[in-house]
């Protein structure tokens, strides 16, 4: 059965266990300990989760038989709120590499730790990042610092995307590397926004 098709027959003990409403919260699918492996369950818990295409991208292979193309699609999803997933798909043809995408994105949620670090602002509203973190992919480095209520969010286009879904409103951004690669930039904005969920003494 294709994604988003049909009705969702779970075929892992965590997707049954949310299908028959003994775990209503990612929380709790956090604390069960079992592998998230169904985009279905995402689906189910967070049903107002938003997608969007970062970038689409035609890489090709040689093989034997010839060149082979395909799209590579790279996209986040988000509920505005505290939850963030970036996610990248390769298929033949646009539609399907973006699908599988969205899959891969729910597959990578984590939840994103605010407050108001900014010793400018001191709200303790969760509007920003609460301290300084940092995330690599490649040769991409991002640097996220909480940044006073109004500033709004101090980054690149992709970055920005990526920090919005995830319901930063304001922060200050670092960036060193190429950050002209898409997947790497968002992918790097992403394990920055994972530290915050790390506890700081």
């Amino acid at each position: 059965m294709e994604f988003g098709e049909g009705i969702w027959i779970p075929k892992t003990k965590l997707g049954k266990l949310v299908q028959e409403g003994q775990i209503s919260s990612l929380d709790e699918v956090s604390a069960s300990g079992l592998p998230l492996k169904e985009p279905q369950i995402i689906d189910t818990l967070l049903p107002e989760l938003v997608d969007e295409v970062l970038d689409i991208n035609m890489v090709q292979r040689m093989t034997d038989s010839g060149r082979r193309v395909k799209f590579r699609a790279t996209v986040v999803v988000g509920n505005y709120d505290g939850y963030v997933g970036v996610g990248c798909g390769k298929d033949v043809q646009v539609g399907p590499a973006i699908k599988k995408a969205i899959c891969d994105a729910k597959l990578n949620l984590i939840p994103v730790k605010r407050g108001c670090g900014s010793w400018e602002c001191g709200c303790e509203q969760p509007h920003s990042v609460p301290f300084e973190v940092k995330g690599k992919a490649g040769s991409a480095m991002v640097t996220l610092k909480p940044a006073p209520h109004g500033l709004g969010i101090a980054a690149g286009e992709t970055a920005k995307k990526v920090l919005t879904l995830a319901g930063i409103k304001d922060v200050w951004t670092e960036t060193r590397g190429k950050t002209r690669t898409t997947l790497n930039f968002a992918k790097a904005t992403y394990e920055a926004l994972k530290q915050t969920a790390m506890m700081r003494r």
